[in-house]
């Protein structure tokens, strides 16, 4: 049986709902809670000042008879009271003869002017056909007694007094008469009350499954908008990780995920180049071996087959191919190590005028006798932290670049600027030069122009590649232009020790 697991926008919306549904039920308790003690405080306030009400009325009662004679065995009296203070609350803030007075005296039964006709069988109901009342007459929430001083009941149900009931005492004359007793409001008793909290439960209960029900519409939609983005994310890397480096995604947004997106994008784009970069460098490479090994495979069966004579002549055109294989894999040799930084760099504080001028003088000879004038405009003294031994193989390929595709009579410019805190040399050259679109790819690995720079001049197309990386490890900048006298100028940035600034 295969088990069902939640994706991540199940699981989202699963907790968002989750939240949504705590919340509502810690809030329905609360509310519950903060209602069942307001209301109970709210009967206990009305109860304390009925009690209050009542206990005047009877001091009263009881100063204009002089006992409490008037109360025995006549039940009536009590509930004349009662019924008086409950008019008073009904017709408070009414004019007299409103309508709510005109509606209670039309609505009386006859014999019973003074109580409205709920009240009225109400009444009779709690207080039955004889005998003190069994229920709180309507007002009240709770039982009461009327007892005498010497704790006698006078008015109240059969049930004993409680011992920790509310109070209040009835005072004629400074002297305590009775008390008028009402039981603890521990819980709710009349069924009015009762019901009233029910209903309010299940309202409560009724608002919480809606707003339950409202939040699972809301977050489902919600949880899919979030993650719609990541969605994109992981559908764009599987296709990646499959290798289509073409996939890209939409970032739809300026925040976190938009960032992300584009991030992703950005790598998608660097892995789809250098999956291109590799095809390419493969096939140069196989492209450059594949020639020489030609020529000498073709020289050695010539020589094999007797067409042509083993001769030192034949012997010198085997070594040059040879030599043509062993630059090549040299070559490729110092690049790969300058990729991967594993060219042993021993900096020290390098003097490049001097360095400059031992590689001019090694080259002197050969630009001589190519007709390739070499002109020199340094400074007295360019100090720089670097590999002398590197930045000297740098200087030789700029050089060795330079009279390879350089005509005859013509000419190459070493120019020593400084600008700020670096150190600008400018490698420019006479024709033949490159047009935009060759000049941007000369640094790239195998990469010839047209015409006189190709292969025939015996270059692997790696020197540059490699000036590329020695530049890079000293924290400097290499790239190339147009020159002024119609070929290409390379410029070489190098910064400059600072203590020796002002000695340049």
């Amino acid at each position: 049986m295969k088990i069902w697991r939640p994706g991540i926008t199940a699981k989202l919306f699963l907790a968002i709902l989750a939240t949504c549904i705590v919340l509502l039920i810690t809030m329905h308790w609360a509310v519950r809670i903060s209602f069942e003690r307001g209301f109970i405080d709210y009967i206990k306030r009305g109860n304390e000042q009925r009690l209050q009400m009542l206990s005047d009325s009877l001091a009263e009662q009881y100063a204009q008879n002089g006992s409490w004679q008037f109360l025995r065995n006549n039940n009536r009296v009590i509930f004349q009271i009662l019924r008086s203070f409950e008019r008073d609350n009904d017709h408070e803030g009414e004019p007299p003869g409103g309508p709510r007075r005109e509606m209670d005296r039309h609505s009386r039964p006859e014999g019973d002017s003074d109580m409205p006709p709920r009240q009225a069988g109400e009444m009779e109901r709690e207080r039955g056909p004889q005998g003190p009342p069994e229920m709180p007459p309507h007002g009240w929430r709770t039982q009461f007694w009327v007892i005498d001083q010497g704790e006698n009941v006078l008015v109240g149900p059969r049930a004993p007094v409680p011992p920790d009931g509310t109070r209040r005492a009835i005072i004629v004359n400074n002297a305590t008469v009775g008390w008028v007793i009402a039981s603890p409001i521990a819980r709710l008793t009349r069924n009015t009350d009762i019901n009233f909290d029910r209903q309010q439960r299940r309202t409560s209960w009724l608002i919480v499954g809606l707003a339950t029900l409202l939040a699972a519409l809301a977050t489902f939609p919600l949880a899919r908008g979030l993650l719609a983005p990541v969605k994109r994310l992981v559908d764009g890397t599987h296709r990646l990780a499959s290798g289509d480096f073409s996939t890209r995604v939409n970032p739809g947004s300026q925040d976190e995920l938009g960032r992300l997106a584009r991030d992703f994008n950005q790598l998608a784009s660097t892995l789809e180049r250098n999956q291109q970069m590799r095809r390419d460098f493969m096939a140069d490479i196989s492209h450059e071996l594949r020639t020489p090994l030609a020529v000498l495979r073709g020289e050695l069966e010539a020589i094999q087959d007797g067409v042509r004579q083993f001769t030192p002549e034949s012997v010198a055109s085997l070594q040059a191919e040879v030599a043509t294989l062993t630059k090549l894999v040299n070559d490729l040799h110092q690049l790969s190590m300058s990729d991967e930084g594993a060219l042993a760099y021993q900096k020290s504080h390098v003097d490049v005028v001097t360095l400059v001028e031992i590689a001019a003088g090694a080259f002197r000879e050969r630009y001589t006798s190519r007709n390739v004038a070499l002109v020199l405009e340094l400074l007295p003294r360019a100090t720089v932290f670097g590999d002398p031994d590197r930045l000297m193989q740098l200087f030789n390929n700029l050089l060795e670049n330079s009279l390879r595709y350089t005509d005859a009579g013509g000419k190459t410019l070493i120019q020593m600027t400084t600008r700020e805190n670096t150190l600008v040399l400018c490698f420019a050259d006479s024709a033949p030069g490159v047009n935009d679109e060759q000049l941007k790819r000369l640094f790239e690995r195998f990469y010839r122009t047209e015409s006189s720079r190709n292969r025939a001049s015996g270059g692997s197309g790696l020197g540059l590649a490699i000036c590329f990386n020695i530049v890079e490890a000293h924290g400097g900048a290499i790239h190339a232009g147009h020159s002024p006298y119609g070929g290409v100028s390379i410029t070489v940035e190098l910064p400059l020790e600072r203590e020796n600034t002002r000695d340049v």
